[in-house]
């Protein structure tokens, strides 16, 4: 992280250019980071999935204290720092539903919360993979939320993810896919009890 925020310094970066470059896999900062994330526009983009599937892994080899930090998205919310979150695919699944519920539980496989403190809401977490996304792309003006004007880019979930418990989040299933305003996923054939 040090290399990035000294190069971008070289190059004479600063958030006045509003050049939104994204430091992707920006796992481990540091609090003095935050700072320099800011004064040089810089977007992190966090992993979340790393709390499931390398959590307890990292705990055995980092130890707690930086295992526990990893993907500090509470630390940047609560420095005004917007960030995205993404998965790397196929290193792990490409479900956002799952990436919403590692950011909001950072659970490991082992069952150890990686970091209660960094843990976010789910709309801090929905914000991060949609409004955000389209931030850093330079789309939020089209993208990202609903709102009169934009692309109508959106899902029908079979739960809200805002008021199911947290641990339930990643069992949300998606009914249908709406793409510039057309279902390009159809919603599943309601049974017969269903449609009265």
């Amino acid at each position: 992280m040090d290399t990035v925020i000294q190069v971008n310094y070289e190059l004479k970066i600063n958030h006045e250019q509003n050049q939104r470059h994204v430091v992707v896999n920006s796992q481990f900062m540091r609090p003095s980071h935050f700072d320099q994330f800011k004064k040089l526009g810089l977007i992190p983009s966090f992993f979340s999935n790393n709390a499931f599937f390398w959590g307890d892994a990292q705990v055995n080899s980092l130890g707690k204290e930086r295992a526990f930090t990893s993907n500090p998205m509470q630390s940047a919310l609560k420095q005004e720092l917007r960030f995205t979150n993404h998965t790397d695919f196929s290193v792990t699944p490409l479900n956002p539903l799952f990436m919403v519920w590692t950011a909001v539980n950072r659970l490991s496989r082992g069952g150890t919360i990686i970091g209660t403190d960094e843990r976010i809401s789910p709309v801090q977490a929905l914000k991060a993979i949609t409004i955000n996304a389209a931030y850093q792309f330079f789309e939020e003006s089209e993208k990202g939320s609903l709102e009169a004007g934009k692309v109508a880019d959106l899902v029908i979930l079979d739960k809200n993810p805002l008021t199911v418990a947290a641990g339930e989040i990643d069992t949300i299933q998606v009914i249908e896919t709406i793409k510039a305003g057309k279902t390009i996923y159809p919603q599943a054939q309601l049974l017969p009890e269903q449609s009265k």
